[in-house]
């Protein structure tokens, strides 16, 4: 009985490689990177900064500086018919984005300030009117840097240092500004408990705190990065250094020349210039509902134009095309994450920086109508009011900021509505940022999902059962929550797919929680949801094809154009271009002309959109993977050599090189590069399990079983590790003749992965082969 088993190991070990890995999934979409100059809770690839490296042509690049658009007049022009405007935007977190270096725009402590790192002393002076830092540098050594910017103000300030090639890196060493009593004023570490050295993935010189990349888009107005691969250097322009009037308001040319007409000719242009108009919010009449004590739109109005426009910068994204103006459609430029693990809680609370967009779209103040700048002043960007004031805008203080309501004492810190409904959590070691989806407390939820809740979160001496006592004897039986069907289909619950299914399908929930729903379906693709995805890839909702575009290539290739050439006929680049990536190498000649026509366009948009960002590892293995599929096997060879040679920790390019080397019968040539990562030392490593999978299999294929066996164990017993790597590990000891330790391990795999269906059924066939028949069909039970 054990021959199928073994041969099952054969076929993942010939199969579970993906040459896909780097084209994004559910979890993970393509080029959905951090746009946050320090990064805290992944740890992606990075190498050294080039140091002036010249192309053919001797490119060197070239610090960012103004491009004289002239379709962009400067806050300066606006100012003098806005001035009301102007005056609360200056010293704004706006205004402060970016700056130049001098006595106004640093708050940090340059008086031969030093601040001690793991035995690294670097210190913070002054000489010839210029602002320095003394510290290690991407060789390690310590050197003199003059700051060139800096970024932000409060609660922290970081320092911009330029380097060859037209690259601006960011110092993990940060100025603290909140004041002395709050624990403020003083330098920091952005990472105080590991030893960032030279060379690791996080270190101040890498990739990952480049400006060029992760920050500059969103600190400074009509912002165009400019990377030339060739040469592997920037050229980066901006129309204002920091975020000005027409960041958010677009070029103002049209409008300063409107303003010039005369008045017959103004009245004709009810956009006075612009593209784009925020009215909807004053034009709305809200009225106060007696019974429920919350206020409602009572015209027909739409409010929420701002929304995609704070998006492009607040919110977790990638930028997949360069030029976006206001104006635009979100989903033509960036590529948002949806409810992903590691990002959200299962319920979709924040978890690591999210930027707020992805709480605010969840919320039911969302729903309602309820706008950015309802509660923020767009150009202070301060609240409209402080406290509860600010809450009872729209909500009865009478009815709700009462004890019988909150349950604390009024005016105690407990009272206040953000500390229920808009729970915090600290980035960056000191930014304390709230969740903007305004939930109400679920302690219920947390048993179930083990997401957070704001009663425990105080009453740290209690339990969640506590909590949800008290609320349900006060307010009822709590609804049900979207939130258990995405924890179930991150676990990977026998009733993943009915629950995923559900929820796609229910109207009344947060359109992002439902496109979630919709990115994790394929892994549970049956004929049920397979009809379902079809009839979603052919409706009108946009967040919907997002989340179904970038799982495609979860979907068998028999199914995937069915949901796929739907998708090519949206007029969101973004959707429309994933879609054509996971139909890279189809027959397209098979199909009507028109959509080969809207294929080819759609493949070209993709392929401009990895080039744009082929600074960055995941675009050039997003690329490899497309020439993969094309059948250019040395131009995706090529490609995943660069990616690993850009970054030589990043894993999916070790992956799928080594991967693309067995393909092409290199077997110890794959084995070989998946050696040498394994053997960087560990702080420079960035995580080992799928190395550690990938030279297990490829042991595996080498019939090399015994040595295959601790390196699959490794990576099953991984943190991090998949459910996946547990299957296969056990699927091994099984093969290897250890039926115990295989139903041993399985068992134990089973209670950190409850209802995994591949594991389940491994289980049952192996209680089976050792004569275990009423547990093999208890579990059956379970499983249907």
């Amino acid at each position: 009985m054990r021959a199928p088993i073994i041969f099952l190991l054969a076929v993942l070990a010939a199969t579970a490689c993906d040459k896909d890995t780097g084209a994004g999934d559910a979890e993970n979409p393509p080029n959905t990177v951090q746009h946050s100059a320090a990064v805290q809770s992944q740890k992606p690839a990075v190498v050294h900064v080039a140091q002036g490296k010249q192309g053919k042509e001797g490119k060197k690049g070239a610090p960012p500086q103004a491009d004289g658009n002239p379709d962009y007049v400067g806050v300066a022009q606006c100012a003098a018919c806005h001035q009301q405007a102007f005056d609360d935007w200056q010293k704004s977190h706006h205004d402060l984005a970016m700056k130049t270096p001098d006595s106004e725009t640093v708050v940090g402590n340059f008086d031969d300030a030093t601040f001690d790192y793991f035995g690294t002393e670097s210190r913070f002076f002054q000489r010839d009117d210029q602002y320095f830092v003394r510290t290690d540098g991407p060789d390690g050594k310590l050197h003199d840097y003059p700051v060139a910017y800096t970024f932000g103000v409060y609660p922290l300030q970081q320092y911009l240092i330029e380097f060859p090639g037209g690259r601006l890196q960011t110092l993990s060493l940060s100025w603290d500004a909140r004041p002395k009593k709050e624990g403020g004023q003083r330098w920091f570490h952005l990472y105080p408990d590991e030893q960032i050295k030279a060379g690791d993935p996080l270190h101040w010189t890498g990739i990952n705190q480049n400006w060029n990349f992760q920050c500059a888009d969103c600190h400074s107005t009509n912002l165009h990065k400019n990377y030339d691969a060739e040469s592997q250097t920037f050229a980066t322009r901006w129309s204002e250094m920091n975020v000005g009037c027409e960041s958010c308001h677009g070029p103002g040319r049209a409008h300063v020349e409107w303003a010039g007409l005369p008045e017959r000719e103004r009245a004709a242009d009810k956009n006075q210039g612009f593209e784009l108009r925020f009215d909807g919010r004053r034009q709305a009449r809200w009225a106060m509902d007696a019974k429920t004590g919350i206020a409602l739109i009572a015209n027909n109005v739409h409010t929420q134009a701002e929304i995609p426009v704070c998006a492009q910068c607040h919110s977790r994204r990638g930028t997949q095309f360069p030029g976006v103006k206001p104006e635009d459609d979100f989903l033509d430029f960036f590529h948002p994450a949806l409810l992903s693990a590691g990002l959200y809680h299962a319920d979709g609370q924040i978890n690591d920086e999210v930027y707020v967009w992805g709480s605010f779209l969840q919320s039911k103040m969302h729903g309602a109508g309820v706008t950015c700048s309802n509660c923020h002043n767009p150009h202070s960007l301060e609240l409209r009011a402080s406290g509860n004031d600010v809450c009872a805008q729209c909500h009865l203080p009478t009815k709700f900021d009462t004890a019988e309501h909150h349950f604390h004492p009024v005016g105690s810190e407990g009272a206040q509505c953000v500390n229920c409904h808009m729970t915090d959590k600290v980035y960056m070691q000191v930014d304390a940022r709230r969740d903007h989806s305004f939930r109400v407390p679920r302690p219920d939820l947390s048993e179930k999902i083990g997401s957070p809740n704001a009663c425990v979160g105080c009453h740290t001496d209690e339990t969640n059962t506590w909590a949800a006592a008290i609320l349900e004897e006060k307010f009822g039986e709590p609804d049900p929550h979207y939130g258990e069907a995405l924890f179930a289909g991150r676990v990977g619950a026998p009733d993943a797919e009915s629950q995923l299914l559900k929820l796609a399908m229910d109207e009344s929930q947060p359109e992002i929680a439902r496109a979630t729903a919709i990115s994790m379906l394929p892994r549970y693709l049956s004929q049920t949801s397979a009809q379902v995805l079809q009839v979603i890839a052919q409706g009108d909702d946009a967040l919907l094809h997002l989340g179904l575009a970038q799982s495609l290539d979860h979907v068998p290739q028999q199914v995937r154009p069915a949901l796929a050439i739907p998708l090519l006929y949206e007029d969101e680049r973004v959707t429309a271009s994933l879609a054509a990536s996971a139909l890279a190498g189809a027959p397209m000649e098979s199909y009507p002309a028109e959509v080969g026509k809207r294929f080819d366009q759609a493949m070209a948009d993709y392929q401009a959109s990895a080039e744009f960002n082929s600074d960055r590892p995941e675009s050039l293995v997003n690329l490899a993977s497309l020439r993969g599929r094309e059948g250019d096997l040395p131009g995706a060879e090529k490609l995943l050599q660069q990616a690993v040679a850009l970054a030589p920790y990043y894993t999916p390019a070790i992956i799928n090189l080594a991967d693309l080397y067995r393909g092409t019968g290199r077997e110890r040539d794959g084995e070989r590069l998946l050696r040498n990562a394994l053997n960087r030392p560990i702080e420079e490593a960035i995580e080992k399990a799928p190395l550690q999978h990938a030279l297990g299999l490829s042991l595996v294929r080498q019939q090399k079983l015994q040595d295959a066996i601790p390196m699959l164990r490794a990576a099953a017993d991984a943190e991090h590790a998949s459910p996946r790597y547990a299957y296969v590990y056990a699927i091994a000891l099984n093969s290897a003749g250890d039926s115990t330790a295989a139903v041993r391990y399985l068992e134990q795999a089973l209670q950190r992965f409850p209802g995994d269906p591949e594991m389940m059924s491994a289980l049952i066939s192996m209680y089976r082969e050792t004569g275990q028949q009423e547990k093999a069909e208890q579990l059956r039970r379970q499983l249907q």
